[in-house]
């Protein structure tokens, strides 16, 4: 896998004036997911992806109601994450939505450096990931707005497995919705955080 693979995409998007919240293969791949469910036989592909379980280092999105967020500024109700650690009562992951399209593409660059199978690309491509690894590489500082701790008992659906082929697609997919907060203020706070700024 080309280490630059995501940076590349932007810049290609940007250079032919597409806005990266509506880049043509994006789009594309969501209007043929959504089609899909129009056939039993796809349907039952489609099942395949749904996991009662995650493993470190796979991407997954799904649902998800936050314990505190009567108190939270926001929280993502859609994460899109990659797992990489146990955490009291469930887990913590990378949240990719928090961050802004250029910095996804920055860190999921320096994410890639860290895969492992990467030829196999299926279910053992995984990233390597741990705090150790994270805070090593100045290339990934800009997980820092997303690690979140994700209850086991506020997950409200099944884990939805996103393929290594499809890491690059699913990055740039305006799935995230936030309660409470709008994207422009998520975004602030996460660049801030990045800048230290906090």
């Amino acid at each position: 896998m080309d280490n630059n693979i995501f940076a590349d995409l932007l810049k290609k998007a940007a250079e032919k004036g597409i806005s990266t919240d509506n880049i043509v293969d994006a789009k594309n791949w969501l209007q043929n997911r959504t089609a899909a469910i129009n056939t039993n036989r796809e349907l039952n592909k489609l099942k395949d992806r749904y996991k009662n379980q995650i493993l470190i280092g796979r991407m997954y999105l799904f649902h998800y109601d936050a314990k505190m967020k009567k108190t939270l500024p926001y929280y993502d109700m859609f994460p899109l994450i990659f797992p990489f650690q146990k955490a009291p009562g469930g887990f913590l992951g990378i949240n990719l939505h928090y961050l802004p399209f250029n910095y996804r593409a920055l860190l999921m660059d320096g994410l890639m450096s860290l895969t492992v199978n990467a030829n196999a690309n299926d279910e053992s491509t995984r990233i390597r990931l741990s705090y150790q690894i994270l805070n090593s590489m100045s290339k990934l500082r800009y997980y820092k707005p997303c690690v979140k701790h994700y209850l086991n008992s506020q997950v409200r659906s099944k884990f939805v497995y996103i393929t290594p082929e499809e890491w690059n697609i699913a990055l740039f997919l305006p799935l995230q919705k936030f309660n409470k907060g709008n994207i422009q203020q998520v975004y602030k706070d996460s660049v801030d955080k990045i800048k230290g700024k906090e």
